[in-house]
């Protein structure tokens, strides 16, 4: 896995090196890889052109293996799917494509996104018990770059938000400092002058503050730089 994401530009493409790899190892005819995202399951790489129909079948009807493993966390084995009677009309469906055994194998969840593994065979009983060992590892696999991916995301959402926090403070900062300057106060006299601005008219303190240095100044403030010492 650690090669795959050192080569991977993105986790699409680091999950497409992974089933590629996958369906070779297996002998499968096609896999697709089903997130779930907003409450809403969709195929985000597959491989063979039939999984993608067979993910979305399922996704229309609100049921089948791979929906089941994804919500239970569980592996969904199909030795036969013209001896299922589980999941309405989607058996016939997937025999009617020329499938007839699958493997629903549960990517284990280490974010807040779940996920499954759907393998298909044109072969009934495709997929034996070591078969079943080796995919989990997959599955695993997956859950990882799926892990480390949300990871990223999220620390580049706290860095976002603690640049705008930091922001917001550069200018409420200088804002005291002009209302300092004005009133011939103290800063808790000028931040308390301001809090009690903001509450009256309902508008944010930052909002409050930015105006009040935009009408001084004549231009809208520039947050200084934490990074940066003040000259």
């Amino acid at each position: 896995m650690i090669d795959w994401l050192l080569e991977a530009s993105s986790l699409r493409e680091f999950l497409q090196h992974l089933v590629d790899d996958a369906v070779r190892a297996c002998g499968a005819d096609g896999c697709g890889v089903t997130i779930q995202h907003r409450q809403r399951p969709l195929t985000v790489v597959s491989t063979g052109g039939v999984a993608d129909k067979l993910d979305e079948k399922q996704y229309g009807q609100d049921d089948g293996p791979c929906l089941q493993a994804l919500r239970t966390g569980e592996t969904v084995h199909v030795p036969d799917v013209l001896q299922e009677t589980r999941w309405g009309p989607y058996p016939r469906f997937a025999a009617d494509l020329g499938i007839r055994s699958s493997l629903s194998v549960a990517i284990p969840v280490r974010s807040h996104t779940a996920g499954a593994l759907n393998f298909y065979a044109a072969d009934r009983d495709a997929f034996g018990a070591s078969d079943r060992q080796m995919l989990a590892l997959f599955a695993a696999q997956a859950g990882g770059g799926i892990a480390l991916a949300q990871r990223l995301a999220d620390a580049e959402d706290f860095t976002q938000d603690l640049q705008t926090a930091l922001a917001s403070r550069s200018v409420i900062d200088q804002a005291i400092g002009a209302v300092m300057q004005q009133q011939q106060c103290t800063a808790e006299e000028a931040f308390d002058l301001l809090r009690r601005l903001s509450q009256r008219i309902n508008i944010k303190l930052r909002d409050v503050c930015t105006r009040l240095l935009t009408d001084i100044a004549g231009r809208p403030p520039t947050p200084r730089s934490p990074l940066r010492p003040r000259p």
